[in-house]
C-alpha cells in the first residue's frame, strides 16, 4: 500500500516496489531521493535493541508500581509484590520487564520524581540483579538517571523524550536504548476531544521528528524504538486506524513497539469489558501488529501473548 497526503486528503493505492521506484524517477530528483531513502529505511535489517535480537517478536512485560494503574488497580504497588510479579513475568517468557512508578492512564495525577524513584528503584535493582533486561517507564530525567544506576538498560518515555527539558540530554549521556512514544496532550487531558488530520501519518511525522532529535543528540538509530501510543490522546477510531497501518512506521528506520494490551479501545469495539477481561482483544491486536512486522510488544499477559506470537511466527 502507498499513502499519499494531498492537503487534508489521504490517497491510497497499491503498487509493486519496482513500479513505485519507476514512478518516483519520473517525478523529479526530490521525489526519487525521498522514495529511495524511504525504501532503504523500510527494508534495512534492524540492529538488536537493548541487547536483544529482533529476529523474532520480543515481549515486554508490564510491572506497574503504582496505586492507580488502569490495568491492575495497584495490585503491585508494594516493592515485594512488584518484584514477585516481575519474576513471574520472566518465568512466563518476558524478554524485557518494563517498570513504571507513575500512572499515565487518562486523567492520572502527576507524581513527583522523588516519589517515582522511591517506588521503582528497589524493584529495578532486584530484577536487574536477577539478570533481567529492565526498561523504565518514565518521563522524568532524574528518574531515568536513578533507574540506570539501579540497572535499567532501556528508557521508555510516553512523551517522546520531550516532557522534561533534560530528558534528551540525559538519555544520550546514559547511552541506553530508548522508546519514544506519541501522545497528544498529557495524561490529564489527552482524551478530551483528540483530533488528527489522518492519525497514522500525523503520528509518523511526529515520531520521525523525535527520532531526528534523538540522532542529533547523539543517540544511535539502533538504540531507538518508536511507539505510536495506542490509547494516548486517541479515540477508538484513531486507535483502530493507527493499528491497521502501524507498519508505515518502519519507514522511520527504527524498531517499532506496540502497546495495545488491555487498552480501553478494545472494550469500545466489543462489549465494554473491564481491563482484566480484554485478553482476547489484546492478543488479537498483537497479531495485527506482528503481521505488519512490529518487533516489540508491551503486554500484561506475557504467557498468552508469547504463545500466540510463537504460533503465528511458526506458521507464517
Amino acid at each position: 500500500m502507498v499513502l499519499l497526503r494531498d492537503g487534508d486528503r489521504v490517497l491510497r493505492t497499491y503498487a509493486q516496489i519496482a513500479d513505485l521506484v519507476a514512478w518516483s524517477v519520473g517525478e523529479g530528483d526530490l521525489i526519487e531521493q525521498y522514495v529511495s531513502e524511504f525504501l532503504s529505511r523500510l527494508t534495512a535489517r534492524r540492529a538488536p535493541f537493548g541487547g536483544i535480537s529482533l529476529d523474532r517478536p520480543i515481549v515486554m512485560g508490564v510491572v506497574n508500581v503504582t496505586p492507580d494503574s488502569f490495568s491492575d488497580g495497584g495490585r503491585y504497588f508494594g516493592a515485594a509484590e512488584a518484584i514477585a510479579h516481575g519474576v513471574s513475568l520472566l518465568e512466563a517468557g518476558a524478554d524485557i520487564i518494563d517498570v513504571g512508578g507513575e500512572s499515565t492512564r487518562p486523567g492520572a495525577t502527576p507524581v513527583a520524581p522523588e516519589e517515582e524513584i522511591a517506588r521503582i528503584e528497589p524493584v529495578i535493582r532486584s530484577l536487574a540483579e536477577r539478570g533481567a533486561r529492565v526498561s523504565v517507564d518514565t518521563r522524568h530525567a532524574a528518574v531515568m538517571e536513578a533507574a540506570a544506576a539501579a540497572g535499567a538498560s532501556i528508557i521508555n518515555d510516553v512523551t517522546g523524550l520531550e516532557g522534561d527539558p533534560g530528558s534528551l540530554r540525559v538519555a544520550s549521556a546514559l547511552g541506553l536504548s530508548v522508546v519514544v512514544m506519541h501522545m497528544q496532550g498529557d495524561p490529564r487531558s489527552m482524551q478530551t476531544a483528540p483530533s488528527y488530520r489522518f492519525a497514522p501519518l500525523d503520528i509518523y511525522d511526529y515520531l520521525e521528528e523525535r527520532v531526528s532529535a534523538c540522532l542529533a543528540a547523539g543517540i544511535q538509530l539502533g538504540n531507538i524504538c518508536v511507539d505510536p501510543g495506542i490509547g494516548f490522546g486517541k479515540t477508538v477510531a484513531h486507535n483502530v486506524q493507527v493499528l491497521s497501518l502501524i507498519g508505515v512506521l518502519h519507514g522511520i528506520g527504527s524498531a517499532v513497539l506496540l502497546g495495545a494490551s488491555r487498552k480501553s479501545f478494545i472494550a469500545g469495539l466489543s462489549d465494554g469489558a473491564t481491563a482484566d477481561k480484554r485478553l482476547s482483544g489484546s492478543v488479537s491486536a498483537a497479531l495485527v501488529g506482528a503481521a505488519q512486522g512490529v518487533q516489540i510488544f508491551r503486554v500484561h499477559d506475557v504467557s498468552d501473548t508469547r504463545q500466540a506470537l510463537a504460533t503465528w511466527f511458526a506458521a507464517r
